[in-house]
């Protein structure tokens, strides 16, 4: 997958949370220059945006996963959720490759000042829901927090099929789902690279192995396409499924245990060809609804740099492969 030069320059110009990564996985630039390019993440642009609202207490929003006085608020009745409070501020930073030196005593004052709005546990203990323990598992190992003990909780609350499902904790399915699956490997993935332990690869692989039987889109039972999200591009995704964002897992986790694709993964490939546009971008899917500190990408329809690096990353990865 060959990347024209208009739009490498068009995917270059952006904030640099984005531009640095498009300098080291599809521009080929040295270390120093994408390296130089990241730095600049905490200090302009998008991430500096969002290292400014931190608050005294270590938190955004005065909250966990909620901003403060959320629930029973006019804001509780409106569709989707804010997306400002702590963990997804967090998730965002990490993601965009912020350096935890920057954020240096984050961790301990969110060990004192920082509960979870479930059973008012502490945050770096994790709570019951499988994809909130995932953002929390991956941003502790990337802050310094000792998150060991969550991190056993991932293969004890590992599904018989491999996979992890959030309703499971309160006795609603003993099925794993695809949406709550990625989000525990991407945790656990972050968690072994941020750490170098392995402890949890096991459990990480036969994760994996449910989405790959599935070939990342269809249901075992049935052979047909689990949803219409498994095809619905959107960033940031925040916690959706697409077959977009488990290739990028599978990109990420082949680079760290040193193997090729998998040939399962074909068929998401083909979705993700499928899915550009004449003048080989990637649009805009329909955000998630919610309150933002501000829009990270472009509106609904239009061509978006963050997903057309996303989709030739991965294209890249798997022709190269071939």
């Amino acid at each position: 997958m060959t990347v024209s030069a208009d739009l490498l320059t068009w995917m270059l110009d952006s904030d640099p949370s984005l531009r640095w990564q498009v300098e080291r996985d599809l521009a080929g630039e040295p270390a120093e220059v994408w390296e130089q390019t990241r730095r600049r993440v905490a200090t302009e642009g998008n991430g500096a945006a969002l290292i400014a609202q931190q608050g005294e207490d270590g938190q955004w929003e005065g909250g966990a996963y909620f901003p403060a006085g959320f629930f029973g608020s006019p804001e509780s009745e409106m569709p989707g959720q804010p997306w400002t409070a702590t963990t997804w501020t967090l998730k965002d930073l990490r993601e965009w490759g912020v350096p935890a030196s920057v954020l240096a005593g984050t961790a301990e004052k969110l060990d004192r000042n920082s509960r979870w709005e479930y059973d008012d546990l502490p945050y770096w203990g994790g709570e019951v829901d499988v994809c909130i323990n995932a953002f929390t598992l991956g941003t502790g190992a990337w802050l310094g927090a000792d998150v060991s003990a969550l991190a056993r909780w991932f293969p004890e609350h590992q599904l018989a099929d491999g996979g992890w499902n959030c309703e499971a904790e309160e006795g609603d399915s003993v099925r794993a789902s695809f949406h709550s699956t990625l989000n525990a490997l991407r945790g656990m993935l972050a968690y072994e690279t941020f750490t170098g332990d392995t402890s949890l690869r096991a459990s990480r692989h036969r994760g994996e192995e449910y989405l790959l039987e599935r070939r990342l889109a269809y249901r075992l039972s049935t052979g047909k396409q689990v949803a219409p999200f498994v095809t619905e591009f959107v960033y940031p995704n925040r916690h959706r499924y697409s077959a977009l964002a488990a290739l990028d897992h599978f990109r990420d986790a082949s680079l760290l245990d040193r193997t090729g694709p998998d040939p399962r993964l074909a068929d998401a490939i083909a979705m993700v060809r499928a899915a550009r546009h004449p003048d080989g971008s990637w649009h805009q899917g329909r955000p998630l609804e919610g309150r933002r500190w501000f829009d990270i990408d472009v509106p609904e329809g239009h061509p978006s740099p963050w997903l057309t690096f996303l989709a030739l990353r991965v294209l890249q990865w798997w022709d190269a492969a071939r």
